[in-house]
This record gives structure tokens, C-alpha cells and sequence, in this order.
């Protein structure tokens, strides 16, 4: 055996000391130097404010004012959540499986660091990562592998991961002394990605399981938690076997470390993957084109927002915004449902009557319908497909014109069917032919009394037809524009309720006003006149386009224009005698919003969508309230709703069906309704008025030129005002919902009408029923 020399001995400890002191200086003069990036050749590090409040993209939300979550908008799909909101076993399962040391190390553990390095050394890949979870959270929230952070010395690639690695140390040590292993853990588990763009748990158990992430089961918890390795590699959709044998893994490392005994490793190894997945982005969910059309009035509030607050930096897509709407789940739930189930309906009578036809049509000089022709290449140009390919080719119509009937796997739209869809092989030719077959609607429902938007149905599918017909689309509302003449023909006392004009032709000479074409005389939608006296009641309930007729040439067109002005329509009206039979262009928003004056006592008010908006942490940021104004009597708006009553409790009244085959006047209960038709049944329209709700609808082809061929299919009564039958059914049958249960319209105070002896007393001041507050609304107010 060797040994040294009592001065040799000394001589060897004190160079082991030497050579430590210097390797510690050093390693102290490199972590100050990464940290305080000397000379520029490390990059910089996070401050101490990120440190304090560190950033990750936050999905914003859309509540409904029951407070159901509704979507999302994000860049990240993202939604944190508290350490309380997550199962044991997920916890149980991430300790085990990544940093088994968590609780006793303090950012960085030595041991772990070790493994890592010997097994790096001797070329081993199962020794495990050096990597904490704390380390983890550093490298996720601050990138500290992105070119934000590199310096000179980043350019080389060996030395920049050693760099990287030490920031992530530093900064691992800074995050357990400001923050709880707690707190660490849940920064961990609401930023990694678990794929299909699905970031942290929570998004992660919804969107693999439809789950809340404090319902997951131990085999759900070790399949998500194994992903976390590599997410694509391990994506149990994709490679379900792959995934199962990591979830194995991550059972086995949970027995290991006693978080499971030998029994339940055992039982829990042997279950099958079982998945409920469904990737939640901006098509899918309730009231998504609602959604769609709010988020353009969101990213204007937030630019408005942020230009009023210099030091603010909202973004909608990644701010975490809570934004609590005015929809009701329960009526938006409704609506859907009875909007899909009519329009299955109304499809299926679609092709049935256009077997073996296409049905883009107009009527020749001998009154046939004939096929447009060129239609489906006209369209073709308009779309982006065209563009692009014009693009590519140019000037070679026949090389364009070749890859529009290319054949590809696509998938489209169908009623029935896993969601909706159907997977196929199509051309762009065929899948525009397929699309301009089926009919579209739109649908809003409002409470008159709060301007609160309460439902909305922009269309039948939004994830492939994404224009909205409430807001965006503007078609000729028929017959359901009506009101407003006889609103004006009551309003300057021209007639009164009682008063009766005979069923007979009338007709506007050229340039009478402002009839710009040659003598016309409008026909009623049967083609004849019965020549009998109508009260306006039964006129109007029966639209009767002759005594329409009749009433503007005592207003005036002008005049009808200025009083849909008032009631809040905006879009332009043509101001000549057609206007009686609603040839001017609107979209349901505005109609449903200028009927809501009807009912609450003469107030013009502004669809209200949005009530408030809060911060991530709750913070209210705005609060919006109703834009109401008295724009017309609370008498003549009850006239109105005593003569649209007719079209619902009048024999022959257009609505009738309401009353003798959905049996919703029971109880007492009143509805003034209007229906609309256009000509060649281009579009189908129908308004709907209880005392707390307001609801309108239109139903067309996308194109004025596709369209039903005959009345008893075309028009409103059968086009439209099913879907609002079947919707106010549906509410009225909720117990949840006393709000809008049935009863009669509330009258203004001394108001009588009496067509034996007319009597009218508009000296009473008519006030709108009072709106309870929620208890919500009450704390916030």
C-alpha cells in the first residue's frame, strides 16, 4: 500500500483546495456574468417585475349571463386554473413522473444533475432528465431559449444550451423564493402543451376527456401527464398504442414512488385508452357565429381601451379577458335546436321540389322558370379558390379551370351524421353546386324590456358557412316592414285602429311618388281582390298588399322611412311605393331591434350584447348599459301590437297556426306576429312578439335566384314561422325560465280601444315594467 509523506499529503489537500476555491470563483464570476450579461455575450434575463408576475397567453373568455361558458379567443388555448381545481391524481401523477424530488429541492437538484451527466457520459438515454419542474416553469413562462434572450456567445450551439441551462437555474432559484411549491406547480401544469394547440390541464381534460380537471380518474391523469414527454409522439388519437405504453410508464413510476400500491398498478395498467375528444376552437360551441360577429366589436373596445390607458397592453387573444354577454344559455340552447330541427325540415322539402332541377331559376317573359345559365362559373369567380388560381396560372383559363374540377377529399356539411359532416371527395365546382343548394337563416331573440340579445342564430353550420345572416346579411323583409307604414298611418292620424278600407286595386302612375317606372299597381299575394271592407286589424293580419297599398299613398313614402328611422333602422330605404310591400334591404338585427318598440312602451333600443369586461383577475375594465329612447306614444306602440295580435287571433290571419296548431296563446297568453314572403318566394320572414320576448327570423338561399317556385312552400308562414313556434315551445316548456312564461301584453294605463264607440285616452303616462335585477347586477351596481 502507498503512502505519501506527511508534507506530500499537505501539499495535494492544499492544491485540492486551491483548485476548488478557483473553480467556485469562477462558476460565481460566470452565474453573476450570465446573470448581468456581461459584455453583451449572454443575453439578457428576465426582470424582476416579469419575475414577479410572470406572462403566459391567456385564452379570453365568453360567459353567457347565466354564467356558461360560451368560447374562447386565443392564440394559445389556455385557461388557468387553481391547485383546488385539479384531481390528486394528476399531482400525484406529474410528481412521480418528472421530479420525484419536488418538494425537497429548492429549484435545483444536484442529484438529479447528476444522472443526468453520467448518463450523458456514458451515451445512456434512460437515465432520466436533469430538468426540475421549477426549471421547467422558468424555461416555459420566460423562453429563455429564444433569440429575446441570446447573446454573442448564443451563436454557438454547444455553449448556448449551456447558457440557456444555467438561466434556467438562476431563475429556478429566484422562483422558489418568491413563489410556493404550490404556486410553481400550477404555473407548470396551465402552460405545457398537451397538443392540438390545447394548453394546460384544464384545456387539456376538456378537450381529451370533456372533463373538469378535478374529475380526472388515475388512468386519464397518467395518459395526460405521460403526453407532456412529446405530445405529438404520444397523442393518443394518432398512436394509441404509443400512448398507452407511456401511460403504463407513468403508472409504473406513480407505483414506484408509492403513490400506488402493486393492486391498483395492476388494475389501472390493464384499462383501455377511452377518450371524449373533442378540439374546442372557434367553430365549435354554442352561439358561435354570435362569437364571431362580437369579437370585431371586442378588438375595437380593447384598441379604444388601450389608446385611453397608456400604460395598458390588452390583446383579446392573449389577456385572459373575462367578457359576460347578455345571451342566455338556455334560450341560445333553444334556439339552436329549433332552428336545426326546422331547417332539417325545410331542406328536405328543398330537394324534393328541385329533384332532378337545379334550383338557381328566374322567370321568363312567359312567366316558366328557367335555369341561370354560366351560374355555378360565375360564382366559381368570385371565390378565393378562383383568385389564388389566377394567381398560379394567369391568363390559362384551361389550366384554371382543370384544378377547379380536380377532385379532393373534403369534408361538407350534412343534417345527421357524427357533427354534422360528412367526409367526401369533391371539386370546388362540386362543393359550390353542393352549398348554393341549401337554404340558410338567421335568427335573433331580444328582451324588449332590457335591450338584452338573448339568443342568436346566425346560420345553420358555422364551421362551414361562416356569414352571418342576423347582423351581416341584409335581405327585402316583405311583408314583415308593414308595420311601420301602418305605424305611420296611425302615428299622423291618418286612420285609426277601427277604420276599415276596401280590398281593391290601386295603382301609382309614373313618377307618383317618386314611382320612377311606369304605372304599377301592386297584387295581392293570392292574385285576386276580394273587394270586401277590412278593418286594419284584419288587413294587416292577413297582409293584405292592396290596403298597403292604399295607407302609403296617404303617408308617403318619405314619411314610412323616417318612421323606421325612429324605431332604428338604418339601412337604406328606397323611398317610392314599393317600400308598402318591404322592397328596401335590412338584416334581422335591425328588425327585431325596431319591433322591441312595440312592446315596451315606444323605446327605440340598441341591441345590447355585451355587459360587462373584467381582467383575468376579475378587475371590471367596462360596463355597458342600455341605449334606450322614447321615439313613439305608448299608445300607438300598443296599437300596434293590438293590430298585429290579428295575425295570430284573426281567422285568416297568417300566423293563425300559432294559435289552432301550437296551441301557444294557452294560458292567456298574447302574440302580435308578422309574417313576410318576397317575390318569387326569394325570401321568408317572420316576427314574433311576447311581452318579454322579441324574436325574428329570415330563411332563403344564400342567392335571391334560389328559391322555392310556389307559395304554398315560399312563403313566410311556412318558411320562417315554424322555427319561432317551435323555439318559444321549447322556452315556454323550461320551469327554469319564469321570466317568459305566457300572459297577455301589459296595456297602458287607462287605455281602451272600443270599435263600436272609438275611445282612446292618451293622457296617461305609460311606464315600462320594471326590470328585477339579478343579485349579480345588484353587487356590481
Amino acid at each position: 500500500m502507498i503512502q505519501l509523506q506527511p508534507g506530500l499529503y499537505r501539499n495535494v489537500i492544499r492544491s485540492l483546495w486551491r483548485v476548488t476555491l478557483v473553480a467556485i470563483t469562477l462558476l460565481i464570476f460566470y452565474v453573476v456574468a450570465v446573470s448581468y450579461n456581461f459584455l453583451y455575450l449572454f443575453g439578457g434575463m428576465p426582470s424582476l417585475k416579469a419575475l414577479e408576475n410572470p406572462q403566459s397567453e391567456l385564452a379570453s373568455e365568453v360567459y353567457t349571463e347565466d354564467g356558461q361558458l360560451l368560447g374562447k379567443y386565443y392564440l394559445e388555448n389556455r385557461t388557468p386554473v387553481e391547485i383546488t381545481q385539479v384531481s390528486p391524481n394528476v399531482i400525484s401523477a406529474l410528481i412521480a413522473t418528472e421530479d420525484a424530488r419536488f418538494v425537497k429541492h429548492s429549484g435545483i437538484d444536484p442529484r438529479s444533475v447528476f444522472r443526468a451527466a453520467f448518463g450523458f457520459m456514458l451515451g445512456s438515454s434512460g437515465s432520466g432528465g436533469g430538468s426540475t419542474l421549477t426549471q421547467q416553469v422558468a424555461k416555459n413562462l420566460f423562453e429563455t431559449r429564444s433569440e429575446k434572450y441570446r447573446g454573442v456567445l448564443g451563436n454557438i450551439p454547444l455553449i448556448r444550451t449551456v447558457i440557456a441551462k444555467t438561466k434556467e437555474w438562476i431563475l429556478s432559484v429566484q422562483l422558489e423564493r418568491n413563489y410556493t411549491k404550490q404556486e410553481i406547480m400550477m404555473m407548470y401544469l396551465n402552460t405545457v402543451s398537451f397538443g392540438n394547440n390545447t394548453f394546460g390541464i384544464k384545456t387539456a381534460a376538456k378537450t381529451y376527456f370533456n372533463k373538469e380537471p378535478w374529475k380526472l380518474d388515475i388512468e386519464e391523469a397518467a395518459l395526460l401527464v405521460g403526453m407532456l414527454q412529446n405530445p405529438s409522439r404520444f397523442n393518443p388519437r394518432l398512436y394509441e398504442e404509443r400512448a398507452l405504453q407511456r401511460r403504463n410508464v407513468v403508472l409504473g413510476q406513480m407505483r414506484k414512488y408509492k403513490f400506488l400500491n402493486d393492486e391498483q398498478f395492476a388494475l389501472f395498467r390493464q384499462k383501455p385508452i377511452k377518450l371524449d375528444f373533442s378540439i374546442e376552437n372557434h367553430n365549435t360551441g354554442m352561439a358561435a357565429y354570435f362569437r364571431a360577429v362580437i369579437k370585431d366589436d371586442l378588438i375595437k373596445w380593447v384598441d379604444e381601451y388601450n389608446e385611453n390607458n397608456p400604460n395598458a397592453e390588452l390583446d383579446l387573444n392573449t389577456s385572459g379577458l373575462k367578457i359576460y354577454t347578455t345571451i342566455d344559455s338556455r334560450l341560445q340552447a333553444y334556439a339552436e335546436a329549433a332552428v336545426m330541427e326546422h331547417m332539417r325540415t325545410q331542406q328536405r322539402l328543398f330537394y324534393e321540389h328541385w329533384r332532378g332541377r337545379n334550383p338557381w331559376v328566374f322567370k321568363d317573359k312567359n312567366g316558366n322558370w328557367k335555369e341561370l345559365p354560366n351560374f355555378i362559373e360565375q360564382v366559381a369567380r368570385r371565390t378565393p379558390r378562383y383568385a389564388q388560381l389566377k394567381k398560379e396560372f394567369g391568363k390559362d383559363e384551361q389550366a384554371i379551370w382543370r384544378e377547379m374540377r380536380k377532385r379532393n377529399k373534403m369534408k361538407v356539411f350534412v343534417y345527421g351524421g357524427p357533427r354534422n359532416e360528412k367526409d367526401t371527395t369533391m371539386s370546388s365546382l362540386d362543393s359550390i353546386r353542393y352549398y348554393k343548394r341549401l337554404l340558410s337563416t338567421g335568427f335573433l331573440s331580444m328582451d324588449p324590456n332590457t335591450g338584452y340579445v338573448k339568443a342568436w342564430v346566425g346560420g345553420v353550420n358555422f364551421k362551414h358557412m361562416k356569414f352571418d345572416h342576423v347582423r351581416q346579411g341584409r335581405r327585402q323583409p316583405g311583408s314583415t316592414f308593414k308595420p311601420f307604414l301602418y305605424l305611420a298611418a296611425l302615428d299622423k292620424n291618418f286612420m285609426t285602429p277601427c277604420d276599415r278600407l276596401t280590398d281593391q286595386p290601386v295603382t301609382f302612375a309614373h313618377g307618383e311618388d317618386n314611382n320612377g317606372g311606369p304605372s304599377w299597381t301592386p297584387q295581392n299575394s293570392t292574385g285576386r281582390y276580394s273587394y270586401r271592407d277590412l278593418s286594419l286589424r284584419e288587413a294587416l293580419g292577413q297582409s293584405i298588399n292592396s290596403i298597403s297599398a292604399q295607407l302609403i299613398k296617404k303617408t308617403k313614402a318619405r314619411s314610412v322611412v323616417e318612421y323606421a328611422r325612429k324605431l332604428g333602422i338604418e339601412s337604406d330605404l328606397p323611398e317610392n311605393p314599393t317600400l308598402s310591400l318591404g322592397t328596401g334591404e335590412v338584416s334581422v338585427y335591425e328588425m327585431v331591434a325596431a319591433y322591441c318598440a312595440f312592446v315596451n312602451g315606444g323605446h327605440r333600443v340598441k341591441p345590447l350584447t355585451i355587459l360587462r369586461i373584467t381582467d383575468k383577475n376579475g378587475n371590471i375594465l367596462k360596463t355597458f348599459s342600455l341605449e334606450a329612447n322614447q321615439v313613439i306614444s305608448a299608445d300607438k306602440a300598443y296599437e300596434m301590437l293590438y293590430l298585429m295580435r290579428g295575425a295570430v287571433e284573426e281567422g285568416n290571419g297568417t300566423a293563425a297556426r300559432l294559435r289552432f296548431m301550437y296551441k301557444l296563446l294557452e294560458g292567456g297568453n298574447q302574440i302580435a306576429a308578422k309574417t313576410g314572403t318576397t317575390s318569387s318566394y326569394s325570401d321568408g320572414w317572420f316576427m314574433g312578439m311576447t311581452q318579454h320576448l322579441v324574436s325574428g327570423l329570415w330563411v332563403g338561399g344564400d342567392d335571391r335566384s334560389i328559391h322555392f317556385r310556389s307559395i304554398e312552400f315560399g312563403q313566410g308562414a311556412r318558411l320562417a314561422m315554424p322555427a319561432w313556434a317551435l323555439y318559444m315551445k321549447k322556452v315556454y316548456a323550461d320551469p327554469s325560465l319564469p321570466r317568459y312564461k305566457p300572459e297577455p301584453f301589459r296595456k297602458p294605463n287607462n287605455f281602451q280601444i272600443d270599435c263600436g264607440g272609438y275611445y282612446i285616452d292618451s293622457t296617461q303616462k305609460y311606464t315600462p315594467p320594471k326590470v328585477v335585477p339579478t343579485e349579480e347586477e345588484e353587487i356590481l351596481n
